[in-house]
């Protein structure tokens, strides 16, 4: 059985020699320095069934960017002003799962889009989005068990227990991903469903609360009163002007924005973990349109009906559901017993988080190693298929979040924070660049995108479109701090920009790498068949499977 996406026939010398399908025209150059080929090393097995990769589309991302910093978002740029910055990155995050689902459509391997880099564009840009991405995440794993242990104080405020709680949750979240993929999978697939839950009825009772009568002032309903007074937008509070001072509020809110929908790429990250994974990451990629219309647009809207940006609470930062505009609303219409079972809904979307940031940190640097882009021990795996020394690694970072408990720590810590998070944007913007160059590279060797299990007829101009918003946010990233200079500011905001030249440079000097002429690109070495990936699909049998089905 063939392991590279083509034919393998034996030359009259006995070699393998390959052969490409039938009217392909090919140039493919496979130059073992670049180890395009790692199948007799590549050790991870497909574990995540079709229902565990649904959901985490579905709602593997929701956690507290949504559930609380929709808050943050209203106070800074006003409803309608939340509601645009959520719409305008939501495209941008469209566009790089589109363009992320079609190039995974076509290979379903270990590495993603780092490798889709190295082997499409440049390896030198490979290695640098491969350890940018690797570091965003593993650090974001910290931050994600400092949010969790926050919720906690909702119900014990003791600061001295803080240490113990952050002990418990980075010992279950690396556990989880110690045990394997398959409990993983499980994991999101329950975590996946609370928030889907908790989300669909908080949209469902924010909707009730604004339509009720006596809701507003009057006695009448609540409705539009907030869009009125005090208006649909609020500014930054940094120029005189007011309508420019509005379009900062506005900015600043992209970047808020872009926080809560990263991670969306996990889908693909697992594919070479994935049981049929061009047909479930193709249907997966289908339904983000929908899930970022409903939850994250529907949602926001929700949120500025229910409470007026200039609400005191709204700027109030006690990091637990005290701070969700919902929770704002429920309390004032007399429901008590909703905000804390909504903290706790919020407190699994915090643990989601970092479980789903390990995974991804811990498979990124397994196929930075695979390729010899990482130190070679990380690819080493279990006979169950799990990548441990990778794992293992990334896990050790969860532990940076007891410094969040320190006061002298604390500082740095907050660095942290917001070192990690422009990362996300170089991410989607080397999506969105590699895909250009996958287009490119498809056409000028005859291969017809539309044979693909998934491709987009929006293609290539929701990649452009990427690539531009995914260069502006890095950009206007931290442009807050020109009106109240400081370098350490400056610096947390900007320093991820020398960071991935250093790493592009350090890459293409030390091993000489060239950017991939389009009829040089390799679209078949150690790409497995479809016939190797996708087994027949089984049409539901009863009413119960056609809801599964359309579900999951």
């Amino acid at each position: 059985m063939s392991t590279s996406g083509h034919d393998v026939e034996k030359s009259p010398d006995g070699n393998s020699v390959d052969t490409y399908p039938a009217g392909v025209q090919t140039y493919a150059i496979s130059d073992d320095n670049n180890r395009f080929d790692v199948a007799s090393i590549d050790m991870v097995q497909r574990r995540l069934k079709q229902r565990h990769v649904q959901m985490i589309a579905i709602a593997g991302t929701l956690g507290t960017g949504l559930f609380l910093g929709s808050g943050q978002a209203l106070s800074g740029a006003g409803p309608l002003g939340a509601l645009f910055a959520y719409a305008l990155v939501g495209t941008v995050a469209y566009s790089s799962l589109c363009s992320l689902g079609e190039m995974t459509s076509h290979a379903p391997i270990s590495g993603t889009f780092p490798h889709f880099a190295s082997r499409w564009v440049d390896p030198a840009l490979g290695f640098a989005v491969g350890w940018n991405y690797f570091y965003t995440n593993v650090i974001s794993v910290p931050v994600e068990v400092s949010g969790a242990q926050i919720l906690i104080t909702y119900w014990d405020s003791n600061p001295s227990h803080a240490g113990i709680y952050i002990g418990v949750i980075c010992i279950f979240v690396s556990a989880i991903n110690i045990f394997g993929v398959r409990y993983f999978g499980e994991a999101e697939f329950i975590f996946s469903l609370i928030k889907l839950t908790m989300i669909t009825g908080l949209i469902l009772l924010g909707i009730i609360l604004d339509a009720e009568p006596g809701s507003g002032p009057g006695g009448g309903r609540l409705g539009f009163h907030y869009w009125n007074d005090p208006g649909v937008f609020n500014g930054a509070g940094l120029v005189s002007n007011i309508g420019l001072d509005r379009f900062l509020g506005i900015l600043s809110v992209l970047i808020k924005a872009g926080f809560s929908f990263q991670g969306m790429e996990i889908v693909a990250i697992a594919a070479s973990e994935t049981e049929n994974p061009r047909r479930n990451i193709a249907k997966a990629v289908r339904r983000v349109f929908y899930r970022i219309c409903i939850f994250y647009i529907l949602g926001v809207f929700v949120t500025g009906l229910l409470v007026p940006y200039n609400d005191s609470q709204l700027l109030q930062t006690a990091g637990t559901a005290a701070d969700s505009p919902y929770v704002l609303a429920m309390t004032r219409a007399g429901i008590k017993t909703l905000p804390g079972i909504i903290n706790a809904g919020i407190m699994t979307s915090a643990f989601s988080a970092a479980n789903s940031f390990l995974f991804c940190s811990s498979r990124i640097l397994y196929g930075l190693a695979l390729r010899g882009q990482a130190p070679r021990i990380f690819a080493h795996c279990t006979d169950r298929g799990l990548p441990i020394a990778a794992v293992l690694f990334s896990a050790a970072f969860s532990f940076l979040s007891l410094m969040s408990i320190s006061s002298g720590a604390e500082t740095v810590f907050t660095w942290f924070v917001s070192l990690s998070t422009v990362g996300g944007f170089f991410s989607w913007g080397t999506i969105n660049f590699t895909y250009l160059f996958f287009y490119r590279g498809m056409k000028a060797q005859g291969i017809d995108r539309k044979q693909l299990h998934y491709w987009s007829g929006l293609q290539p101009y929701l990649s452009i479109w990427g690539v531009t918003w995914c260069t502006i946010l890095v950009l206007i990233n931290g442009f807050e701090v020109f009106w109240n200079f400081t370098a350490a500011k400056f610096l947390t905001a900007y320093i991820n920009i020398p960071l991935f030249i250093i790493l592009y440079v350090y890459w293409k000097i030390t091993k000489k790498t060239k950017v991939w002429d389009p009829k040089e690109m390799d679209f078949y070495t150690g790409i497995p068949t479809n016939e190797e990936t996708e087994s027949p699909e089984v049409p539901p049998r009863n009413f119960a499977e056609k809801v599964a089905a359309t579900l999951f």
